[in-house]
């Protein structure tokens, strides 16, 4: 994954951990969107220290961040948070092994006048958080539809910015 100036585009952040199961799902997400070479899409895998978050949007217009949460919901459950007009709820995103969780980066972020223009958190409710490789099934499966999902989120904001900058979107629907 690159880290470029992510000023004022869209920048997606995968969080998990490889090595722990479904923790990796926000890891899968942001791999399926960074496999489309996206033009002004940055994306980025962090094992989802707060400061770390904070620091990775701060000067980005569009964010979307990905995770795996536990907040006793059905295994692939999926939740989506627009951060930016709503509190994010702290039992979605605690899972983590760190102290520093998603949704306290975010209420940090937002107590600290950090915050992206828009900032949209993804969960995918997960099953199994023990030392292995691989997600469960129906995690696996909420992964493809979350992909899906933020494509057209991507896409959609992508187009907006276009048309903001007047860049002519036919030419790229043509290549």
């Amino acid at each position: 994954m690159s880290h470029v100036n992510v000023a004022k585009q869209i920048l997606v952040v995968g969080v998990g951990n490889e090595f722990r199961g479904d923790d990796a799902a926000g890891l899968w997400i942001a791999r399926r969107i960074a496999e489309q070479s996206l033009e002004g899409v940055s994306v980025v895998e962090v094992s989802g220290e707060g400061g770390q978050l904070i620091d990775l949007w701060q000067d980005a217009g569009h964010v979307f961040v990905f995770d795996a949460v536990r907040s006793g919901c059905d295994a692939g459950k999926v939740h989506r948070i627009s951060a930016d007009t709503e509190t994010v709820p702290s039992k979605f995103f605690n899972y983590s092994t760190h102290t520093f969780s998603v949704a306290e980066a975010v209420e940090t972020a937002r107590a600290l006048e950090e915050m992206p223009e828009h900032l949209v958190l993804y969960g995918v409710e997960g099953d199994c958080f023990d030392m292995k490789v691989g997600l469960s099934p129906k995690v696996e499966q909420a992964v493809e539809t979350v992909v899906e999902r933020a494509m057209e989120e991507v896409s959609s904001v992508r187009s907006e910015l276009r048309l903001f900058l007047g860049h002519d979107t036919r030419r790229d629907n043509h290549a």
